[in-house]
């Protein structure tokens, strides 16, 4: 939904401020137990360019994210999670909306058969750890969120790839 709400500005006139009402998010970080994270290039019309992302999805009415996290690990990358830990949750856009996104690490990831949607064209990248943070840390996955969602799952990554638990 989008709304039109009028404020007083700190001049004491009145201004137009449009915000979108938006339903949760979440942004799964998935790495299989290789120690490769898989990501997802993806074509993104608003921008006509083909984006480095986590899977991730809208919550919808009555699902729970943790819920909505398995299923786009699912649906987008064929994938199920031994293990599926709640991160860390952040406004996506919060200059223009009211969304909250959730971030969650999958751990233990296998793949199979995706369940995508018809508009979704999506390649997936299995990529070693250290090789997704560079990619998040040097602007290289231009997705914001997703590069954030990494990065804030960055301390349980390299926790993992140093003491070689799986």
């Amino acid at each position: 939904n989008v709304r039109q709400d009028r404020l007083r500005a700190a001049s004491g006139g009145e201004l137009l401020y449009t915000v979108i009402e938006k339903a949760g998010a979440v942004f799964v970080v998935p790495v299989t137990d290789d120690g490769e994270m898989v990501l997802i290039e993806q074509y993104r019309y608003a921008v006509d360019d083909w984006c480095l992302e986590v899977p991730a999805g809208n919550v919808e009415p009555g699902a729970s994210p943790a819920a909505t996290a398995a299923r786009e690990l699912r649906e987008e990358i064929g994938g199920t999670a031994a293990r599926l830990d709640f991160i860390a949750d952040f406004f996506s856009m919060n200059g223009i909306g009211d969304e909250v996104a959730q971030v969650y690490l999958a751990r233990g990831v296998t793949l199979g058969d995706p369940e995508r949607e018809p508009t979704e064209h999506i390649r997936l990248h299995a990529l070693p750890i250290a090789e997704a943070l560079r990619l998040a840390r040097t602007g290289a996955i231009k997705d914001g969120p997703s590069a954030l969602a990494i990065l804030l799952c960055e301390p349980l990554l390299q926790a993992q790839t140093s003491d070689g638990a799986r």
